[in-house]
């Protein structure tokens, strides 16, 4: 059944709209209704686009109309802390090598010289609207992201799931299709609850007005600890010899040719150092997860709708990802995550709604 968004829900208009959808069980699954002022925003809208120019004009623009909108109803000046959900990317870790740790205090990558980054623009219409308005803000920066929510592919743990239970289906082990080198190198994530709780935490918490914060599970990750537990998840086993294989499904991805590394190169000793990976493994699947579907009841849409194209980036690198958690932690942030408890559990969470067959 479909859903509907009621605007205004408590105008006489609105209100009747809202009334009259709602006794009508059979015809209407869900309705959302659009009207109060609040003190707290939290804003995690975001629409992909492969193009950062693109990227940049479209969740810009959303921000802004947001805004707006609030100034225009009246309801910004109501407001006491907006908090902006942004990533890693601030850091431009989607453009090659990055200065490790990343710190909030890192200089933004200068425009032209690298390509415009979205989470840049939405910073500065989030700064400019609580200036205007005398509003506090708080922005995010997570990691890679575990977490799961229906209808959603949009992570890198589905494309893991497929791809493992794929490689049990044909008997396969369960063979990394990235890089060799990031295969040790160190990467942090962000599970999704944690980073909810840490919005709850932002957004209340005094000292944290005004400012950025890495949020990510606090543990220090490679993918050479977290890929055999993957494979015994399922039941599977990593080949010893596996990076001494043929690789014939690669393809390319170009990277910025200039890392973001080298802003900070000079001062750091590390001027023309950095390699960038130039690709990354795409399975193709198709006919085999089409069965798989039918035989266990999946969502046989999931293959098509799975992250692809960032989990070939994001196991392609061949440089370290950390970012600090001093800043949060000196405010008195404590909590902590798990990786592989993150991973597990979104698994399992994905096999529960039939994405992934159960073990």
């Amino acid at each position: 059944m479909p859903s509907a968004i009621v605007t205004g829900a408590t105008g006489i208009l609105g209100q009747e709209i809202f009334k009259e959808l709602s006794k009508c069980g059979d015809r209407w699954d869900q309705i959302y209704a659009l009207s109060r002022p609040a003190d707290y925003v939290f804003f995690a809208a975001y629409m992909q686009k492969d193009d950062e120019v693109e990227a940049t004009r479209v969740n810009g623009d959303m921000l802004a109309a947001f805004c707006k909108a609030l100034e225009i109803n009246g309801c910004a000046t109501k407001i006491k802390r907006f908090i902006l959900v942004t990533g890693a990317k601030n850091y431009g870790v989607h453009l090659g090598c990055v200065k490790i740790p990343m710190e909030e205090t890192d200089p933004w990558l200068p425009e032209p010289l690298f390509l415009p980054n979205f989470d840049y623009r939405q910073q500065r219409i989030l700064q400019d609207f609580a200036r205007r308005n005398s509003v506090e803000w708080v922005v995010t920066y997570s990691g890679e992201v575990f977490g799961f929510a229906k209808g959603n592919f949009m992570n890198l743990a589905i494309a893991i799931g497929i791809y493992a239970a794929v490689s049990k289906e044909l008997g396969n082990e369960l063979v990394f299709p990235g890089a060799e080198e990031f295969y040790s190198n160190v990467t942090m994530f962000t599970d999704a609850g944690l980073h909810a709780q840490f919005c709850n935490w932002a957004a209340l918490e005094p000292k944290a007005a005004n400012q950025a914060f890495n949020t990510v599970n606090g543990d220090a990750e490679s993918w050479m600890n977290l890929w055999p537990k993957v494979a015994r998840d399922f039941g599977l086993s990593v080949p010893a010899d596996q990076f001494s294989r043929p690789a014939p499904l690669a393809s390319e991805k170009a990277l910025q040719a200039q890392p973001p590394l080298s802003v900070a190169a000079k001062t750091a000793g590390l001027e023309g150092t950095c390699n960038l990976p130039q690709s990354y493994i795409r399975q193709r699947i198709d006919l085999v997860w089409k069965a798989m579907a039918e035989k266990h009841g999946l969502d046989a849409s999931a293959l098509e709708k799975a992250s692809w194209a960032f989990a070939g980036f994001a196991w392609g690198r061949d440089y370290n990802v950390v970012q600090s958690m001093s800043r949060a932690r000196k405010l008195g942030w404590t909590d902590y995550k798990d990786s592989w408890d993150n991973l597990k559990g979104v698994l399992d969470g994905l096999r529960e709604a039939k994405v992934i067959p159960s073990a």
